[in-house]
Parts: structure tokens; C-alpha cells; sequence
């Protein structure tokens, strides 16, 4: 479980093919490594990746299919940006919101704007993922935890002030960036609650398709 919160900004030191899927070196700048141990969580462009190996300079992680199919880890490459947090501590404050670290999707940026001391950005998404985002909702974009803005069809917009610029990857972003997605976990658990005891139907498409 995370916040959304980026506690220190990384970098892709290779990628390796492994038996068909992938294996990451990550090296995490900043981050305090001290407290991770071996299968410990870290999320990565709020991807929740677990620890197999800690070489001094960051950790190793293996990246399934599913997660390569589902996320945009299949286009990293060495020397690209990313964020980073570490799994949330019990005692430490929620000042984000609830993060799963389980993307749902990837969203493309549409176009990038300044206002004022800010910057907008509009993104696109997939369609599945639109009935998701709610006028000030929450939305979590490469692991940062955002409010949604503007909501039209399925595009967003987010602004985000001068610190986020400067202590997450978002300053890289451009239009046609592609992004992780995680939507808000209540509104996707609300969704099957309300389906009752058509959840059971194997009839019924409920998986989001991205």
C-alpha cells in the first residue's frame, strides 16, 4: 500500500529480458534504503515492484507479463526518470490517498500548459477507465497522487504546482508522454459491490480491458 506521495525521484539502470519476461536494475538516488529488505514493496511510476536483490546503488525487480501488458514498464529504457516510494509504514502520515500500486491502464498526455505558477496537463485515457474519474476525484498518474480538475469524456485535466514539478518526473512530461494509471480503489470496489449477486455471473465483463 502507498500514498502517492514520491519520496525520491530514480533511474532505469538496465532492463533485461529474463525467460520472456523482464528484469529491472533500479537505481533510487535519494531514497533511503536503509529500512528495505529482500521482498520488500517499492513502487516505481506507481508500479509496486518487490525487492530481489539490493546492490548498494538501489534494487533489482522481475516484471511479469501481466504487469508489462498492463503498464508502460515494456517502453523504460536505461537512464529514464522515475518515481519513487517506498510501501507505506503504519505509523506514517496518509497525505496523499490510498494507493494500491496495481496500474489499471496507461494514459497518454494530450497536451501540457502553464498556468499561472502551475502547470496543466490534459491526458487521455482509455475509455474503460473514463467512468473512473470524477471532478475532483483522485487519480493517481506514474505513481503521484493528483486531483482531477476537469473531466470531459475521457480526457483530464490536472494542475500541478512548482513543487510536484520539481520532485517527481512530471517536469519530463510532454504531450505524448505515456503514463501509469491507477483510478481511485473505492470507486472500483464500489462498482462490484453494487453489482450484488451479478458479480457471481461469469457472463458479466467486469474486468477493466486497457
Amino acid at each position: 500500500m502507498f500514498t502517492g506521495i514520491i519520496e525520491s525521484i530514480g533511474s532505469i539502470n538496465s532492463t533485461q529480458q529474463r525467460g520472456g519476461d523482464l528484469r529491472l536494475s533500479i537505481n533510487t538516488g535519494t531514497l533511503n534504503l536503509d529500512d528495505v529488505q529482500l521482498g520488500d514493496s517499492i513502487a516505481v511510476n506507481g508500479v509496486c515492484l518487490t525487492v530481489v536483490e539490493l546492490p548498494g546503488d538501489g534494487f533489482v525487480a522481475d516484471v511479469s507479463m501481466e504487469t508489462i501488458n498492463s503498464t508502460a514498464v515494456g517502453a523504460w529504457a536505461s537512464g529514464q526518470r522515475v518515481n519513487l516510494e517506498k510501501a507505506l509504514a503504519l505509523s506514517a502520515r496518509l497525505g496523499g490517498h490510498i494507493v494500491s500500486g496495481h496500474v489499471d491502464g496507461v494514459g497518454t498526455v494530450a497536451s501540457r500548459e502553464t498556468d499561472a505558477r502551475s502547470e496543466r496537463f490534459r491526458l487521455k485515457v482509455p475509455v474503460a477507465l473514463a467512468r473512473y474519474i470524477a471532478h475532483k476525484g483522485s487519480i493517481t498518474i506514474d505513481g503521484t497522487s493528483l486531483t482531477v480538475n476537469v473531466v470531459e469524456g475521457d480526457e483530464f485535466e490536472v494542475n500541478i504546482v512548482p513543487h510536484t514539478i520539481a520532485h517527481t518526473i512530471m517536469g519530463d512530461y510532454q504531450a505524448g508522454t505515456e503514463v501509469n494509471l491507477e483510478v481511485d480503489v473505492i470507486a472500483r470496489y464500489l462498482e462490484r459491490l453494487l453489482l450484488g449477486d451479478k458479480a457471481a455471473d461469469p457472463r458479466q465483463n467486469l474486468d477493466i480491458q486497457v
